[in-house]
């Protein structure tokens, strides 16, 4: 039922239709039946036809385009080298052999495919069909947008710890500079230690000279009595971490246009260092030795829950699961890529080069074992202990020792720069989607951008002080340790049961569109990995990281952490995933209704999920209300008409 004034603000043959579609509108204060609801007329403010001032249209509220990669090499390159990183070089090779060599594949590979791919593929696939960051992606299930912030907060942690290592690897590439190395026995300062002159009392043996410049020259921890006593700043560090700092902000600031040119290089380097490194480690006396130490099985180490815990956590450090990265780097895809072929290339390259890596590193330890007259086990070291003690040591035996450092030291840094720009783009994608109007202006992007890295800067700074590396020891502990593993849980069991697997699956068969008969057959291995197993070996693995944080005291070197300490650890890794509950409240409160109504509107998509911002079709979109209830009612006037165009297609 209409009068003749709404027939006049009619006047076109969209509207017609717009008539005769079921859905209850009130047009210019008069009611048309929707979905078989009938509704009673509501008193509306009729348009004044005769006013010599029209009406302002409302404006439309736009889109605003995604960047995309300027290629799949640039994604692929992208996700190779943020996985590819520091804990393939100076963390795998050790868990290796300290897990019983050769046996600690077989747990490695089974976390690898029943947790590390599922879950790698499911942050793909999650990023690229919502063309969204880690908070904005979870308009799929509103109750979990808190997985999305706790990812934002483990980023910035990792942020701030990660980039210090950037500025050791500064620090060690300037000192490569010059000949002899100053951590060498060749070094004039160094005569004495090498002879044994001065001892290390704390170790009762005698102090390398390697140890002595790690210590003393680089970090200055002698001169500090533990986490309460951080002392001065080390400026020589402080300075490299700021240029480090100044070198990502100039490799982000035009965004993935800048970056994914970036890694052509970042990304291929440390394969072509790993390739040199393995064929002179091969040429060494005493290489053989270190293989063996690195592959002699002890098949009685399957039975340790320790090794089992090892796998994961590996599998977790090397892949960047559930930090935001992955997910991040997804969301400037294509909508048609084949996300299935690019996660068994990405994890498969990232395995591989872990593996590989080990003989790179052993057969140059074995060397350094063989000349020194130790066994292999004596000089083998995890983390930062192999990366700036044990190996630059090694290499300062090395003919053209200066060539090999600058070469190391230029890998590590390409492997860390990498892995930050995973991180960072995690951090500045979040952002820009919950406030868009940034990536339309160039210059308020680059301020954010600047502000944010200034920041990570100055937090960083007690990170570079005498005590920094206590401080760094405790944040890399806790950053990444159980917060991480819940939130990887939450966001597994979201998907599966409150998205729906069914329905994620064909999400992933609705992108690769062309879907080849494999992929078709491997999604049903994941889809039971994400249902059963991958949860319930995360839980498994919580379990046992509660009862080993429990049992276990956190120390460095010989320094043992005081309760306050370690509580303030866990205090870190809480804040993390203690966002979940608390955005699932907020996410329940916004909701009407009964307590199981307000649930079960929270976990059902928002109406913009499913708009998806890469579609080429897409110019520019007007974005519907987040979500409908049914029976509504809109009330719709004549400028209403002039703002819209009605798609003459969609009678019921």
């Amino acid at each position: 039922m209409q009068d003749e004034s709404g027939k006049a603000a009619l006047g076109n043959p969209a509207v017609a239709s717009a008539t005769k579609a079921q859905n209850s509108l009130h047009l210019n204060g008069h009611n048309i039946n929707q979905n078989g609801h009938n509704t009673t007329a509501t008193p509306a403010p009729q348009p004044q036809f005769g006013s010599g001032a029209p009406s302002p249209a409302p404006s439309p509220v736009l889109v605003i385009p995604r960047e995309q990669w300027g290629g799949k090499y640039e994604f692929l390159l992208s996700c190779v080298g943020y996985c590819v990183g520091l804990g393939n070089v100076w963390r795998f090779p050790y868990l290796c052999y300290r897990n019983g060599g050769g046996v600690f594949l077989i747990p490695y590979f089974i976390m690898l495919f029943v947790t590390g791919v599922p879950l790698f593929l499911m942050e793909l696939s999650l990023g690229q069909y919502g063309a969204a960051g880690p908070i904005t992606v979870w308009k799929c299930c509103p109750l979990l947008k808190g997985i999305g912030i706790g990812m934002l907060c483990v980023s910035c942690l990792v942020c701030l710890y990660y980039n210090v290592i950037i500025a050791w690897t500064f620090y060690y590439l300037a000192s490569s500079l010059q000949s002899p190395l100053p951590w060498s026995c060749d070094a004039i300062a160094n005569i004495g230690l090498c002879g044994n002159i001065t001892t290390n009392s704390s170790a009762g043996r005698g102090l390398s000279p390697t140890e002595r410049f790690w210590n003393e020259r680089v970090l200055g921890v002698v001169n500090s009595e533990g986490l309460h006593d951080p002392g001065p700043v080390r400026w020589p560090l402080a300075l490299c971490l700021l240029a480090a700092w100044i070198i990502i902000f100039l490799c982000m600031l035009k965004g993935i246009r800048s970056s994914g040119k970036v890694v052509y290089v970042t990304a291929t380097f440390p394969y072509f260092v790993l390739i040199v490194l393995i064929i002179r480690g091969a040429t060494l006396e005493g290489s053989l030795q270190g293989i063996a130490f690195y592959l002699t099985p002890d098949w009685s180490r399957l039975a340790n829950a320790q090794v089992w815990n090892d796998a994961a956590s590996q599998v977790f450090y090397s892949l960047g699961i559930g930090v935001g990265g992955l997910l991040s780097m997804a969301s400037y895809n294509k909508f048609d890529n084949n996300v299935i072929r690019d996660t068994l290339i990405i994890t498969g390259g990232n395995c591989c080069t872990s593996f590989f890596a080990g003989f790179a590193i052993f057969s140059i330890l074995g060397h350094m074992a063989w000349k020194k007259g130790v066994p292999v086990g004596e000089v083998a070291d995890t983390g930062p202990g192999l990366a700036f003690v044990a190996y630059p040591e090694a290499l300062a035996l090395l003919p053209g020792s200066v060539f090999w450092s600058i070469m190391f030291f230029l890998m590590l840094f390409m492997m860390g720069v990498d892995t930050l720009f995973g991180n960072m783009e995690g951090i500045t994608t979040a952002v820009l989607d919950e406030f868009p109007h940034l990536r339309t202006n160039t210059l308020h992007k680059s301020l954010f951008l600047g502000t944010l890295c200034f920041c990570f800067y100055l937090m960083g700074l007690l990170l570079v002080t005498d005590g920094g590396i206590y401080w760094f020891t405790l944040i890399d502990s806790f950053s990444t340790s159980f917060g991480l593993i819940i939130i990887t849980l939450f966001m597994c069991m979201g998907i599966s049961f409150f998205y729906g697997v069914n329905q994620f699956c064909q999400d992933i068969i609705d992108m690769i569109r062309h879907c080849p008969p494999w992929c078709t057959k491997v999604l049903y291995y994941f889809k039971a990995c994400w249902v059963f197993c991958t949860p319930f070996l995360l839980l498994l693995i919580l379990i046992y990281i509660f009862m080993e944080m429990y049992n276990t005291s956190l120390h460095y070197g010989p320094y043992v952490y005081p309760r306050w300490g370690k509580a303030l650890g866990v205090c870190i890794g809480a804040t993390c995933c203690m966002q979940i509950p608390i955005w699932a409240i907020v996410a329940l409160c916004k909701e009407t209704g009964t307590l199981k109504d307000r649930f079960q509107k929270s976990i059902r998509p928002l109406n913009s999920w499913r708009v998806n911002l890469n579609s080429s079709t897409r110019v520019e979109q007007h974005m519907e209300p987040e979500r409908v209830e049914a029976p509504f009612t809109v009330t719709l006037t004549d400028m209403d008409f002039t703002a819209m165009t009605w798609d003459a297609g969609s009678e019921a």
